[in-house]
């Protein structure tokens, strides 16, 4: 599987966005994480669907959106039609998931599925084969900065079994606390993107940090 790093904007200086993304766009990435929360499922306010298509129009990267919101069904299509290249929903947060990802998928974006700390992989079992991307969190949702969760790596590995045993070709994703060493367990466990924010926007140099994320990676 191609290894990723997705920078998580929510680490980002809101105030100069455009200039912080430009500090980064030249070292290795494809891709931007914007997470989305509605002050209900998680406790924070962040971004809709017009940011989604302001940065859509602003930047060629990808972009990786993930939805902490309540009632997905209602919203996931938006941040779809807006320019959402991944849209991934929590299976935690509607009891029509399966309907939610097939909605996504129609509206030409490709879907995935986030499974908070304290969920069992046996709850998206039966929705593997229909997702392009699974993310594990390996902090709780909703604040950037937040220390790694070392007792999610199992999860990571028992979803890299299940994928091989299923014969599927989903990414795995993991966000929360991701470092130069974190990145490393996190890989060995079998997940190939990987979502750092403060990290990577609260350094000085953004993008050496990418570069220190990758290397780690490949060692």
């Amino acid at each position: 599987m191609a290894i990723e790093i997705a920078p998580s904007i929510l680490s980002a200086n809101f105030a100069n966005l455009m200039k912080d993304i430009d500090k980064i766009k030249d070292a290795g990435i494809h891709m931007l994480h914007v997470d989305v929360m509605d002050g209900h499922f998680v406790p924070n306010i962040t971004f809709g669907p017009q940011m989604i298509a302001d940065l859509h129009r602003a930047t060629k990267l990808k972009l990786d959106c993930h939805l902490m919101i309540d009632n997905p069904d209602e919203f996931a299509t938006l941040f779809a039609k807006a320019g959402g290249d991944m849209i991934m929903v929590h299976v935690e947060s509607s009891p029509h998931i399966y309907r939610v990802i097939q909605e996504i998928k129609a509206n030409g974006a490709r879907a995935g599925l986030v499974l908070n700390p304290g969920t069992p992989l046996t709850a998206v079992v039966e929705l593997l084969p229909l997702v392009d991307q699974v993310l594990i969190m390996t902090v709780n949702p909703g604040f950037g900065g937040q220390k790694f969760i070392p007792q999610m790596v199992n999860k990571i590995q028992r979803l890299t079994a299940a994928r091989k045993q299923l014969g599927l070709k989903f990414d795995i994703e993991v966000d929360g606390g991701i470092n130069d060493e974190t990145i490393q367990v996190c890989a060995t466990a079998g997940a190939n993107v990987f979502v750092a924010g403060s990290y990577v926007f609260g350094a000085k140099d953004p993008s050496s940090q990418i570069k220190k994320l990758i290397n780690a990676v490949r060692e």
